[in-house]
Parts: C-alpha cells; structure tokens; sequence
C-alpha cells in the first residue's frame, strides 16, 4: 500500500548560487560520500532528500544527514537512513521506498514513494 509521495525540482543554475555563496552548505546538506559528486547529482539528491520529506509527510526532526542517496552497481539510487529518519519512515508506516533522480539541462528531479506493508 502507497503511503507517501513526494517530488521535488530544483534549479541547477540558482542551486550552484546558492552553493557558491555559501560553501558550507555542502557539508550541512550532503554525506561525505556524497561530496564529490558533479553539481547536477548533488541537485538531484537535495531534490531526493526534499522528496522523502514530502512522502513522509512530517519534516519534524529529519537531519540532513541522516538522509543518504547510494546508487548500486548499476547505478539505482536508493536512501540509505540513519538517525530520527529512518525512526520517523518507520514510523509513518513505510517499510519501502523507491527512488527515482533524474537531471536535464537546468533542473534535476527526484521522485520518492513510500510503501507500508510490503512483504
């Protein structure tokens, strides 16, 4: 059963503004392993991070983080949580979540579903 959706765009051009003006930004938003990926991608997980917000539906307590986008071998993306996160996905009922990322031009995307009840 769905419990949750969440999409979320952002601007590549303003994201890299933002980014240039404030270089800390990358160690509050993103892991360390997430660090050192291309502009495009550290869009598209800030846009996945947002995402799951959205399909959780309570922002209360989420850390930045906590929140961490892994890809697999073939290059799937999924979250890997830790902390409050994966304590309030649990606890909204979502034993599933899918992930998808994608960047075109100006704007990355990400979109999030979370399913309860899952077997």
């Amino acid at each position: 059963m769905i419990i949750g959706v969440g999409v979320d765009i952002v601007d590549v051009p303003r994201f890299k503004r933002q980014l240039t003006r404030t270089p800390a930004l990358v160690e509050r938003l993103f892991a360390e392993s997430e660090r050192s990926l291309s502009l495009r991608s550290l869009a598209a997980r800030f846009a996945a991070k947002e995402a799951l917000v959205k399909a959780v539906g309570d922002p209360t307590g989420f850390r930045w983080h906590d929140v961490e986008v892994v890809s697999d071998e073939l290059g799937r993306p999924s979250f890997r949580l830790a902390g409050y996160a994966a304590e309030s996905v649990a606890a909204h009922g979502i034993d599933t979540l899918h992930l998808s990322l994608s960047h075109d031009g100006d704007s990355a995307c990400a979109f999030v579903v979370g399913e309860g009840g899952v077997r």
